[in-house]
């Protein structure tokens, strides 16, 4: 639904060498990857480990585009190396394989696909190798009014928030069951204190870690103590 915007453009793309791929059947003018058309016509197989293996862990993995609080919105390498290392993200944050992790952040930052998705990958029983994994609940938009409700439905017990979405929760009206839920544990980035009060005060004794990364950093901080 995004190509229009692009097609206009598609010459200059291509004259600088930039490979233009749309996902969604077509037809679409040449130059352009119709991804559709290639992920039907593939293998179910995996091929070799040597094909897709990367020869460097560091190399990089992909591009997480950042939000722009520190100037215009940017492309930020992300190696492989710290692509695994988010598989360990809620294991350190107290997660384990049978809790269910409800996320309504975008896909397109870090915290919601390589912390969020991810990390639920990464999720296992202490001692065991591969991990199982944890159940993902994904919202395609977060919405305060409805958020208790989605935990009791699904059984959530962890939320991936950013700050705001935890002001968002405390400022609804009040209502009742908003203590009747299965809630244990909220992980994100940027809660404010007085909120950070407000949320247990209001919605029970739910356990907060608080952590801290950028995209472009390579050390994370994370508030164990509360």
């Amino acid at each position: 639904e995004l190509f229009g915007s692009v097609e206009p453009l598609l010459p200059t793309l291509l004259e600088d060498g930039v490979s233009v791929w749309v996902l969604g059947r077509g037809p679409y003018p040449p130059g352009v990857v119709a991804l559709q058309e290639l992920l039907d016509a593939a293998s179910d197989q995996l091929e070799p480990e040597d094909v897709w293996e990367p020869r460097d862990m560091n190399e990089t993995c992909l591009y997480i585009f950042t939000s722009g609080t520190t100037g215009l919105p940017k492309a930020a390498r992300v190696s492989h190396l710290k692509s695994v290392m988010c598989l360990n993200f809620y294991e350190l944050v107290g997660a384990s394989r049978g809790d269910v992790v409800y996320l309504a952040l975008p896909l397109y930052h870090m915290a919601g696909a390589l912390l969020g998705v991810v990390g639920c990958l990464g999720i296992g029983e202490r001692g065991r190798d591969p991990p199982a994994g944890s159940t993902c609940v994904l919202r395609e938009k977060f919405s305060a009014s409805q958020f208790w409700d989605d935990c009791r439905a699904e059984g959530v017990t962890v939320f991936q928030y950013i700050g705001e979405l935890c002001r968002y929760l405390v400022n609804q009206p009040q209502r009742p069951g908003e203590r009747q839920h299965g809630l244990r544990l909220a992980v994100g980035s940027g809660l404010r204190p007085d909120v950070w009060k407000s949320f247990q005060q209001r919605f029970g004794p739910i356990r907060i870690v608080e952590t801290y990364g950028m995209s472009e950093g390579n050390v994370t901080l994370f508030n164990y103590t509360g």
